[in-house]
C-alpha cells in the first residue's frame, strides 16, 4: 500500500477546495496560497506571528528569510520566496512590500533574484514591514 505524505494530502485538499482558503482560520490548510521561488510554482502554509512576538522574532533572529509582496499592484501578486528547503530555509519570513516606482507598470515578478534587480535599476522600492510569518513549503506545483 502506499502512504501519502503530508504535502500530497495538503495539495489534494487544495485542489478540492479550488484552491481558496476557508474564512477566519488561517491554520492548517486554510492558511496555504501560492508563492514562487526562482520561477517554479509553490505552495506555501503561511501564518503570521502574533503582534508581540514579531518585533522579538525580529530583533532576535538573524536568518528569517524573505517573501516579498505587492499589496498595492492592482493585481492579485503570487508572493516570492528567497529559499525553499535546502537553500537556507528558514520557517520564519520577513515581509517585504514592492512598489513600483513612477513610470513603471507593476507587473508579477518569479524570483527574488528579477526582485533585486529591479531595485538595482530604480523600478521598484523595497520596503521591509514587521509583519513576520510563519510559513512552510508544502507543495510544489
Amino acid at each position: 500500500m502506499k502512504r501519502l505524505s503530508f504535502a500530497s494530502i495538503a495539495a489534494g485538499l487544495l485542489l478540492f477546495l479550488g484552491g481558496a482558503a476557508t474564512a477566519g482560520n488561517t491554520n492548517g490548510v486554510a492558511g496555504a496560497m501560492p508563492a514562487l521561488y526562482d520561477g517554479k510554482r509553490f505552495t506555501i502554509n503561511f501564518k503570521q506571528l502574533p503582534a508581540g512576538g514579531e518585533s522579538v522574532t525580529l530583533s532576535n533572529n538573524a536568518s528569517i528569510n524573505t517573501i516579498y509582496m505587492c499589496d498595492s499592484c492592482g493585481f492579485m501578486f503570487i508572493s516570492v520566496l528567497d529559499a525553499i528547503q535546502g537553500d537556507g530555509f528558514n520557517p520564519l519570513w520577513q515581509e517585504v512590500q514592492i512598489e513600483f516606482n513612477p513610470g513603471f507598470a507593476p507587473h508579477q515578478f518569479a524570483s527574488d533574484t528579477d526582485i533585486l534587480a529591479a531595485e538595482a535599476t530604480g523600478e521598484i522600492t523595497l520596503t521591509p514591514t514587521s509583519e513576520v510569518y510563519r510559513c512552510s513549503v508544502i507543495g510544489k506545483r
